[in-house]
């Protein structure tokens, strides 16, 4: 461990002894930003502009403590080590979606507390290099954890993954290899839409429903997570159909009609108590459902919903090849 991170070690401990847990803010916006990096006098050191001001890295970063999702997927997909990460939803081990990353780049990976209460001394004892989240998540948080280790934050999470992949690759020192990897993803789901439109000799229309535990029903927009990446494969919205003012529209029992589409995407979230699914069944059994004309996928909530990130980006085109049939331009 390295002179430096013992000194921010010893200064959080004594931070932690003086101070109680820190509260943490919502877990729901939407939004971009705008992020430059440079170089400082200091060899091999940069200084990376970010939501809470800027940092200082020197050298590449190894050790990597990701307390959203977003940056976990982006840190993996960057070819370094997440070692360790928050949890959402009663889920401890790292999610599917992230594939082989899971076990190359998160071998040494713990958690470190929840989503909406990250435990600092368990982060301290990860003996991180780099800490990311963003400002929407954990503002309270930054200054502690920029006692640990150098803390970048984005804005927010969700739409603006692409903007978290390129700051993670900038706080990496990757900013090439980012860059690469999202202009891949971007081609991949052209040609994945295409293919579609090929196939099916027009432009088919989709919708994307969530059923997340309230009495209603969400209706997601382009501005969600799930909306990017059916904007990047170029697949139609409805005409008219509601779009609201942030990520989802609730639509109540008597709006069913509102969700049709030629392809209805639908994803359950899993919660403990099975509300979601509950609502589900009393949506489905109402006689409106069965008028939607539009062939149903029931795809997984996790990848679609929480995963906000270039692998979860990924996982959702190859449901979009599997749902229409077409290659999926792996």
């Amino acid at each position: 461990m390295s002179e430096v991170t013992r000194t921010r070690r010893e200064l959080l401990r004594t931070a932690l002894t003086a101070a109680s847990a820190l509260p943490v803010l919502g877990l729901t916006a939407c939004g971009g930003e705008s992020d430059s990096a440079g170089q400082s006098g200091r060899t091999n050191t940069r200084t990376v502009e970010h939501a809470m001001g800027e940092t200082e890295i020197t050298g590449t970063p190894k050790r990597v403590v990701a307390l959203d999702a977003t940056f976990t997927s982006a840190t993996m997909a960057l070819g370094t080590d997440v070692v360790g990460y928050t949890t959402f939803g009663g889920r401890e081990e790292l999610p599917a979606y992230l594939g082989r990353d899971r076990t190359e780049y998160g071998a040494q990976a713990q958690g470190v507390g929840s989503l909406t209460s990250p435990d600092a001394e368990r982060i301290v004892q990860r003996e991180p290099d780099l800490i990311l989240s963003a400002k929407v998540r954990h503002q309270d948080m930054y200054e502690q954890l920029s006692e640990i280790a150098p803390t970048v934050f984005s804005r927010t999470t969700g739409a603006t993954w692409k903007e978290n992949l390129l700051l993670t690759g900038r706080a990496l020192g990757k900013e090439k290899t980012a860059r690469n990897k999202l202009d891949e993803y971007e081609r991949r789901a052209k040609t994945v839409g295409d293919s579609i439109r090929s196939k099916v000799g027009h432009n088919p229309t989709m919708s994307i429903v969530r059923f997340a535990g309230e009495p209603t029903v969400r209706l997601y927009s382009a501005d969600s997570f799930p909306g990017t990446v059916q904007q990047d494969t170029g697949l139609a919205r409805p005409e008219g159909q509601p779009e609201g003012d942030g990520i989802a529209v609730n639509l109540s029992q008597e709006r069913i009609p509102e969700l049709d589409a030629e392809h209805i995407f639908v994803t359950v979230y899993p919660d403990e108590a099975g509300d979601a699914a509950e609502t589900r069944k009393t949506f489905e059994s109402n006689p409106l459902w069965s008028k939607l004309t539009g062939k149903q996928h029931l795809v997984d909530d996790i990848t679609w919903m929480t995963s906000v990130g270039i692998h979860g980006a990924h996982a959702i085109l190859d449901d979009l090849a599997n749902a229409f049939g077409v290659d999926a331009a792996r």
